[in-house]
Protein backbone atom coordinates (compact mmCIF):
# COMPACT_ATOMS: atom_id res chain seq x y z
CA UNK A 1 0.00 0.00 0.00
CA UNK A 2 1.39 3.64 -0.79
CA UNK A 3 0.45 6.54 1.70
CA UNK A 4 -0.01 10.00 0.46
CA UNK A 5 0.00 12.41 2.88
CA UNK A 6 -0.81 16.24 2.20
CA UNK A 7 -0.07 18.45 5.26
CA UNK A 8 -2.03 22.06 4.41
CA UNK A 9 -2.65 25.10 6.95
CA UNK A 10 -5.04 23.89 8.64
CA UNK A 11 -5.56 19.95 8.06
CA UNK A 12 -3.57 17.37 7.33
CA UNK A 13 -4.89 14.76 4.95
CA UNK A 14 -3.94 10.95 4.40
CA UNK A 15 -4.85 8.92 1.72
CA UNK A 16 -4.10 4.79 0.76
CA UNK A 17 -3.82 3.18 -2.50
CA UNK A 18 -3.62 0.07 -3.57
CA UNK A 19 -2.50 0.25 -6.73
CA UNK A 20 -4.97 2.54 -8.07
CA UNK A 21 -7.63 1.73 -5.60
CA UNK A 22 -8.35 4.16 -3.07
CA UNK A 23 -8.77 2.28 0.08
CA UNK A 24 -9.24 4.95 2.40
CA UNK A 25 -8.57 8.83 3.31
CA UNK A 26 -7.90 10.31 6.74
CA UNK A 27 -7.47 13.60 8.31
CA UNK A 28 -6.56 15.21 11.28
CA UNK A 29 -5.77 18.78 12.03
CA UNK A 30 -2.23 20.69 11.94
CA UNK A 31 -0.52 21.34 14.84
CA UNK A 32 2.75 23.31 15.14
CA UNK A 33 3.47 22.55 18.67
CA UNK A 34 2.91 18.53 18.20
CA UNK A 35 6.48 16.15 18.06
CA UNK A 36 7.23 13.36 16.06
CA UNK A 37 6.27 11.20 19.21
CA UNK A 38 2.86 13.22 19.06
CA UNK A 39 2.04 12.40 15.69
CA UNK A 40 2.85 9.09 15.82
CA UNK A 41 0.79 8.40 18.50
CA UNK A 42 -1.88 10.16 16.23
CA UNK A 43 -0.99 7.96 13.32
CA UNK A 44 -0.72 4.75 15.26
CA UNK A 45 -4.34 5.33 16.36
CA UNK A 46 -6.34 6.01 13.85
CA UNK A 47 -4.61 3.27 11.72
CA UNK A 48 -5.59 0.88 14.99
CA UNK A 49 -9.36 2.51 14.60
CA UNK A 50 -9.46 2.04 10.74
CA UNK A 51 -7.92 -1.90 10.43
CA UNK A 52 -4.80 -0.12 8.76
CA UNK A 53 -1.92 -2.64 9.33
CA UNK A 54 1.32 -0.44 9.21
CA UNK A 55 3.54 -3.27 7.80
CA UNK A 56 1.58 -3.72 4.77
CA UNK A 57 2.38 0.27 4.10
CA UNK A 58 5.71 -0.26 1.28
CA UNK A 59 5.42 3.18 -0.08
CA UNK A 60 5.00 6.87 1.71
CA UNK A 61 5.10 10.37 0.01
CA UNK A 62 4.82 14.24 1.45
CA UNK A 63 3.64 17.20 -0.11
CA UNK A 64 4.15 19.50 2.78
CA UNK A 65 3.21 23.77 3.38
CA UNK A 66 4.11 23.59 6.26
CA UNK A 67 7.96 23.45 6.91
CA UNK A 68 7.63 23.39 10.61
CA UNK A 69 5.52 20.15 10.93
CA UNK A 70 7.06 18.27 7.49
CA UNK A 71 10.22 16.79 9.71
CA UNK A 72 8.19 15.49 12.34
CA UNK A 73 5.49 13.92 10.42
CA UNK A 74 7.72 12.11 8.19
CA UNK A 75 9.62 10.56 11.72
CA UNK A 76 6.68 9.48 12.93
CA UNK A 77 5.55 8.15 9.65
CA UNK A 78 8.77 6.05 9.85
CA UNK A 79 7.99 5.05 13.37
CA UNK A 80 4.92 3.76 12.64
CA UNK A 81 5.49 1.99 9.41
CA UNK A 82 9.39 1.81 9.10
CA UNK A 83 9.20 3.52 5.49
CA UNK A 84 11.23 6.95 4.57
CA UNK A 85 8.92 8.79 3.10
CA UNK A 86 9.61 11.03 -0.28
CA UNK A 87 8.92 14.71 0.08
CA UNK A 88 7.98 16.54 -3.02
CA UNK A 89 10.44 19.24 -3.87
CA UNK A 90 13.94 19.13 -5.73
CA UNK A 91 15.21 16.16 -6.93
CA UNK A 92 11.58 14.25 -7.36
CA UNK A 93 10.78 13.82 -10.90
CA UNK A 94 6.92 15.21 -11.55
CA UNK A 95 6.71 15.37 -15.45
CA UNK A 96 5.43 19.06 -15.07
CA UNK A 97 6.53 22.23 -17.48
CA UNK A 98 6.27 25.05 -15.06
CA UNK A 99 6.68 28.09 -17.23
CA UNK A 100 7.17 30.83 -13.90
CA UNK A 101 9.45 33.43 -13.20
CA UNK A 102 10.93 31.31 -10.72
CA UNK A 103 9.80 27.72 -10.66
CA UNK A 104 11.63 26.53 -7.61
CA UNK A 105 9.63 28.79 -5.50
CA UNK A 106 6.28 26.93 -6.41
CA UNK A 107 4.56 25.24 -3.50
CA UNK A 108 4.57 21.54 -3.44
CA UNK A 109 0.59 21.36 -3.17
CA UNK A 110 0.40 23.47 -5.85
CA UNK A 111 3.38 21.20 -7.87
CA UNK A 112 0.70 18.09 -7.11
CA UNK A 113 -1.98 19.30 -8.05
CA UNK A 114 -0.75 20.16 -11.72
CA UNK A 115 0.51 17.26 -11.80
CA UNK A 116 -3.32 15.31 -11.24
CA UNK A 117 -4.28 18.24 -13.65
CA UNK A 118 -1.96 17.30 -16.17
CA UNK A 119 -1.58 13.46 -16.45
CA UNK A 120 -6.37 13.12 -15.94
CA UNK A 121 -8.58 16.26 -17.00
CA UNK A 122 -8.34 17.48 -20.14
CA UNK A 123 -6.38 20.87 -20.73
CA UNK A 124 -6.18 24.19 -21.03
CA UNK A 125 -7.72 23.87 -17.63
CA UNK A 126 -8.30 26.76 -14.82
CA UNK A 127 -7.58 24.98 -11.46
CA UNK A 128 -9.27 26.59 -8.60
CA UNK A 129 -7.84 26.10 -5.01
CA UNK A 130 -10.50 26.24 -2.03
CA UNK A 131 -8.23 26.46 1.09
CA UNK A 132 -6.76 28.72 3.33
CA UNK A 133 -5.40 30.45 0.71
CA UNK A 134 -7.65 30.62 -2.70
CA UNK A 135 -5.60 30.07 -5.43
CA UNK A 136 -6.74 29.76 -9.39
CA UNK A 137 -4.20 27.85 -11.45
CA UNK A 138 -3.73 27.94 -15.25
CA UNK A 139 -2.56 24.74 -17.20
CA UNK A 140 -2.08 25.61 -20.65
CA UNK A 141 -2.65 23.40 -24.03
CA UNK A 142 0.68 22.36 -23.51
CA UNK A 143 0.09 20.87 -20.16
CA UNK A 144 2.19 23.23 -18.60
CA UNK A 145 1.75 25.13 -15.35
CA UNK A 146 1.92 29.17 -16.41
CA UNK A 147 0.68 31.11 -13.69
CA UNK A 148 -2.14 31.34 -11.74
CA UNK A 149 -3.28 34.42 -8.57
CA UNK A 150 -3.56 33.48 -4.88
CA UNK A 151 -5.56 35.80 -2.57
CA UNK A 152 -7.30 35.17 1.17
CA UNK A 153 -8.99 32.12 1.51
CA UNK A 154 -12.80 31.89 2.37
CA UNK A 155 -12.53 31.42 6.06
CA UNK A 156 -9.67 33.81 6.49
CA UNK A 157 -11.55 36.70 5.02
CA UNK A 158 -14.40 35.59 7.45
CA UNK A 159 -11.91 35.63 10.01
CA UNK A 160 -10.54 39.31 9.11
CA UNK A 161 -13.98 40.68 8.37
CA UNK A 162 -15.39 39.86 12.06
CA UNK A 163 -12.38 40.32 13.67
CA UNK A 164 -11.84 43.86 12.69
CA UNK A 165 -15.64 45.12 12.61
CA UNK A 166 -16.53 45.47 15.79
CA UNK A 167 -20.35 45.09 15.41
CA UNK A 168 -20.30 42.10 12.80
CA UNK A 169 -20.84 38.60 14.02
CA UNK A 170 -18.89 35.28 13.40
CA UNK A 171 -20.95 33.39 11.31
CA UNK A 172 -20.49 29.63 10.05
CA UNK A 173 -20.38 29.28 6.35
CA UNK A 174 -23.40 27.68 5.25
CA UNK A 175 -26.08 28.75 2.35
CA UNK A 176 -27.30 32.40 2.53
CA UNK A 177 -31.05 32.38 2.14
CA UNK A 178 -31.22 34.68 -0.70
CA UNK A 179 -28.46 37.19 -2.35
CA UNK A 180 -30.17 39.90 -0.81
CA UNK A 181 -29.49 39.71 2.92
CA UNK A 182 -32.52 41.10 5.43
CA UNK A 183 -30.19 40.45 8.46
CA UNK A 184 -26.70 40.82 9.40
CA UNK A 185 -25.79 36.60 9.59
CA UNK A 186 -27.55 36.65 6.16
CA UNK A 187 -26.02 39.45 4.82
CA UNK A 188 -22.26 38.24 6.03
CA UNK A 189 -23.23 34.28 4.29
CA UNK A 190 -24.38 36.19 1.04
CA UNK A 191 -21.01 37.92 1.27
CA UNK A 192 -18.44 34.89 1.68
CA UNK A 193 -20.84 32.55 -0.41
CA UNK A 194 -22.25 34.26 -4.08
CA UNK A 195 -19.10 37.16 -3.42
CA UNK A 196 -16.57 34.07 -3.37
CA UNK A 197 -18.55 32.70 -6.11
CA UNK A 198 -18.85 35.78 -8.58
CA UNK A 199 -15.31 36.53 -7.73
CA UNK A 200 -14.55 32.79 -9.38
CA UNK A 201 -16.90 33.36 -12.43
CA UNK A 202 -15.38 36.92 -13.35
CA UNK A 203 -11.88 35.10 -12.82
CA UNK A 204 -12.72 32.58 -15.10
CA UNK A 205 -13.76 34.97 -17.70
CA UNK A 206 -10.96 37.21 -17.10
CA UNK A 207 -8.52 33.92 -17.75
CA UNK A 208 -10.12 32.80 -21.00
CA UNK A 209 -10.26 36.04 -22.41
CA UNK A 210 -6.52 36.80 -21.75
CA UNK A 211 -5.54 33.58 -22.70
CA UNK A 212 -7.76 33.49 -25.90
CA UNK A 213 -9.31 30.30 -25.61
CA UNK A 214 -12.33 28.06 -23.78
CA UNK A 215 -10.41 25.85 -20.83
CA UNK A 216 -11.93 22.93 -18.70
CA UNK A 217 -12.61 24.32 -15.02
CA UNK A 218 -11.97 22.33 -12.03
CA UNK A 219 -12.07 23.15 -8.09
CA UNK A 220 -10.44 21.91 -5.14
CA UNK A 221 -10.38 22.56 -1.26
CA UNK A 222 -12.51 22.47 1.32
CA UNK A 223 -14.85 24.94 0.59
CA UNK A 224 -15.31 24.11 -2.89
CA UNK A 225 -18.69 21.99 -2.56
CA UNK A 226 -20.10 25.27 -0.30
CA UNK A 227 -18.98 27.79 -3.13
CA UNK A 228 -18.88 26.10 -6.69
CA UNK A 229 -22.17 24.79 -6.43
CA UNK A 230 -23.15 28.69 -6.88
CA UNK A 231 -21.00 29.44 -9.52
CA UNK A 232 -22.67 30.27 -13.18
CA UNK A 233 -19.74 28.20 -14.90
CA UNK A 234 -19.39 24.62 -14.82
CA UNK A 235 -16.84 23.18 -12.52
CA UNK A 236 -15.94 20.13 -11.72
CA UNK A 237 -15.24 19.36 -7.93
CA UNK A 238 -12.72 16.94 -6.82
CA UNK A 239 -10.98 17.68 -3.39
CA UNK A 240 -8.56 14.81 -3.97
CA UNK A 241 -5.90 16.70 -6.59
CA UNK A 242 -3.34 17.00 -4.37
CA UNK A 243 -3.59 13.32 -3.20
CA UNK A 244 -3.88 12.21 -6.61
CA UNK A 245 -0.70 13.94 -7.74
CA UNK A 246 1.15 12.37 -4.63
CA UNK A 247 0.57 8.84 -5.87
CA UNK A 248 1.40 10.46 -9.73
CA UNK A 249 4.93 11.29 -8.53
CA UNK A 250 5.52 8.47 -6.40
CA UNK A 251 4.82 5.90 -9.64
CA UNK A 252 7.19 8.53 -11.48
CA UNK A 253 9.89 8.23 -9.14
CA UNK A 254 9.58 4.72 -7.66
CA UNK A 255 11.85 1.87 -8.36
CA UNK A 256 10.69 -0.59 -10.20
Amino acid sequence: MLLCTDVGNTNIKFALYKGEKLLMKLRFSTNHSKTADDYAVDLFTIFQINNVKADEISGSIISSVVPIVTEPLRMAIKTVTGIESMLVGPGLKTGLNIRLDNPAAVGSDIVCTCVAIKEQYPCPAIVVGLGTATTILYINSERSYCGGTILPGVQVSLDALTSHAALLPSVNITDPKKVIGTNTADCIKSGIIYGNASMIDGMIERYEEEVGEKCFHIATGGFASVVIKHCKNEITVNDDLILEGLKIIYNKNSIQ
